[in-house]
């Protein structure tokens, strides 16, 4: 042990003379994206064995009586493995990243480089209607934190691999270099230089190089173009931009519900029991909804849709358009139903999967309703609004137009259906914001004020920890004390100009400036007729440490003009905050934040 600390130390000495900073930057971000592709090719490899062990011959003959069974089985699993194998929470894979940048300086727990690899698989092995995108994402991300923590890089440095990690996950999965990159500025809010492309660029080509060599050339989503763009098919592109946003709400909406719902359970075998329950009597009735869903995606991508509708208990009869449609609206209401019902019981997961299905069978449906009415007399390709379809999911409940873009655009091998992806995926993401603030990765941070964006003053604000700037070495005193107890208790032993009037149970009343009793302290005749109650007036403000965010105290000092806020934490008096201190930290927050 002794001998490895010395020759690793010895390493970063010869580091620190003849490597610069960038070059090992660009170093890290090709080993982070080699590791990020192994963990892809790894998490898919270790579901795909556990879907394989379910769908055996001795299994295929229960197969369908206990469907229902597998989802519980898997979370009741995923449960006994984070109580006794890891013994830490395991955060949902895309915000416990997105809270590790904004409130813990890029640094991430060491259990989550692993953590994901046991809990996620069971989860979407098992049934749970869930993707590994996020799971993978996160396991990536902490790979790359926990390397920049090895090496002792800084934060920026830290949040550069982290976000390096992210395309490389993204790359590997997808196939989809450039996609992966817009999808770690979008969703990580980095800003975009010369210098953060290069190792965005690193990690993905190296994490894409990965996943080609160990799964070789197949591809997650099959698809070839075979109707190319008309002109005329502008109008039902918008459409499909307003119907796909109007599902992102809804898909937000119920994932948020559900979230709250199952939350009020405390314990979290009862959550487990009733969401494993209810998802299990959901994918038994409708199979398609059973784990991610890609094979699902796929058939609808090559217009196979009868391998769909004719695979659930009720043995749909294929010929009839109108119960097909009728069966497709259910897939999409109860995908989102599952996937959160999933999530809510205990499930480690990601929703890529559940947009990305979603948003192609909604495409699908738009393009087959319009066929199939006699409102119009159009033809629509019901493979290309699938697959556009899937950029407005996208787009609405990721609010990531961009990525969602570029990734349907390489998926599809060109650009044929570059214009409708652009008209849908803004339409989507335009009118799902204006409903939705934060995407469902984002959401609760956001609620928080821990959210991580791509305005530097907020994020810089955000980054700053309010304990570190509340003072203590206030001398409180009491409403009822004499003037003279004040001078001789707390003015003369007190290097402050000011002092915080509390009652016996220690809750804040309001404040004595000495400018206040400046002119009568010397006063003799009143030192023993007056009381602190005679001199004391309220504060201009106050910080709640619970509920204000740094931005909102920012706000409080600006919109009040004072230099000292006193802080109320759990309804008693804690501290002040001094207008000085609290600028001094964002300068300094400030200059670590843009090195």
């Amino acid at each position: 042990m002794q001998q490895s600390k010395f020759i690793f130390t010895k390493f970063l000495k010869w580091k620190y003379k003849h490597i610069s900073n960038n070059q090992f930057i660009n170093i890290s971000s090709t080993v982070i994206g080699l590791l990020a592709g192994l963990g892809a090719v790894t998490l898919k490899n270790i579901t795909h064995f556990i879907q394989k062990l379910l769908e055996g011959e001795f299994i295929k003959e229960i197969h369908q009586a206990f469907y229902f069974i597998f989802p519980i089985l898997g979370l009741g699993l995923v449960l006994l493995v984070i109580k006794y194998v890891i013994r830490k929470r395991v955060g949902h894979g895309i915000p416990s990243t997105l809270y590790a940048i904004s409130k813990q300086k890029g640094i991430m727990p060491r259990h989550q480089m692993w953590a994901s690899l046991l809990t996620a698989p069971l989860t979407v092995g098992f049934g749970g209607s869930v993707g590994l995108e996020g799971p993978t994402v996160a396991t990536g991300a902490a790979l790359g934190s926990n390397f920049a923590r090895l090496f002792h890089l800084n934060q920026t440095t830290r949040t550069l691999l982290i976000a390096a990690a992210a395309a490389g996950a993204m790359s590997s999965i997808f196939k989809a270099p450039i996609a992966a990159i817009v999808f770690a500025v979008e969703i990580f809010s980095l800003e975009l230089t010369l210098i953060s492309m290069v190792p965005l660029l690193l990690a993905s080509i190296t994490a894409i190089l990965t996943s080609y060599f160990f799964l070789g050339d197949d591809v997650l989503l099959h698809f070839t173009i075979q109707d190319k763009f008309v002109l005329n098919d502008v109008l039902f592109y918008a459409l499909l931009g307003v119907s796909s946003a109007f599902t992102s709400i809804y898909f937000s909406k119920v994932y948020f519900f559900i979230d709250a719902f199952l939350k009020r359970f405390i314990n979290p075998y009862k959550r487990l029991l009733i969401g494993g329950v209810l998802i299990g009597v959901i994918v038994f009735f409708i199979p398609p909804l059973f784990g991610e869903g890609y094979g699902t995606i796929n058939n609808v991508l090559r217009g196979n849709i009868n391998a769909i509708t004719t695979n659930n208990i009720f043995n749909l009869a294929s010929d009839n358009i109108w119960i097909i449609i009728g069966f497709l609206v259910g897939l999409v209401i109860f995908k989102v139903i599952a996937m959160s019902l999933t999530f809510g019981a205990g499930g480690i997961g990601g929703v890529f999967a559940p947009t990305l299905f979603t948003g192609s069978i909604s495409g699908y449906l738009l393009a087959m309703v319009v066929n199939y009415s006699n409102l119009f007399n159009y033809q629509l390709s019901l493979t290309n609004f699938a697959m556009v379809g899937m950029a407005g999911l996208m787009a609405g409940v990721l609010q990531a137009p961009l990525t969602a873009i570029f990734l349907i655009a390489e998926i599809t091998g060109g650009y044929e259906l570059f214009i409708p992806l652009m008209i849908v995926a803004s339409i989507s993401f335009l009118i799902t914001k204006r409903y939705i603030p934060h995407n469902i990765y984002a959401e609760e941070l956001a609620r928080r004020g821990q959210l991580i964006t791509h305005d530097k003053d907020k994020n810089v604000l955000m980054m700053l920890n309010i304990d570190k700037i509340i003072e203590t070495n206030f001398i409180s005193i009491t409403p009822k004390m004499q003037l003279g107890e004040m001078l001789h208790k707390a003015v003369t032993k007190s290097a402050r100009n000011l002092f915080p009037v509390v009652n016996e149970n220690q809750e804040f009343i309001g404040i004595v400036l000495l400018d206040d009793i400046r002119e009568i302290m010397f006063d003799q005749k009143l030192h023993e007729s007056t009381t602190v109650e005679d001199y004391m007036h309220s504060a201009p403000d106050l910080i709640n440490y619970e509920t204000d965010t740094m931005q909102m105290v920012m706000d409080k000092f600006q919109n009040s003009s004072a230099w000292n806020l006193p802080v109320i934490k759990n309804g008693k008096y804690f501290g002040f905050v001094s207008k000085s201190k609290l600028l001094t930290a964002y300068r300094r927050q400030l200059i670590n934040f843009t090195k």
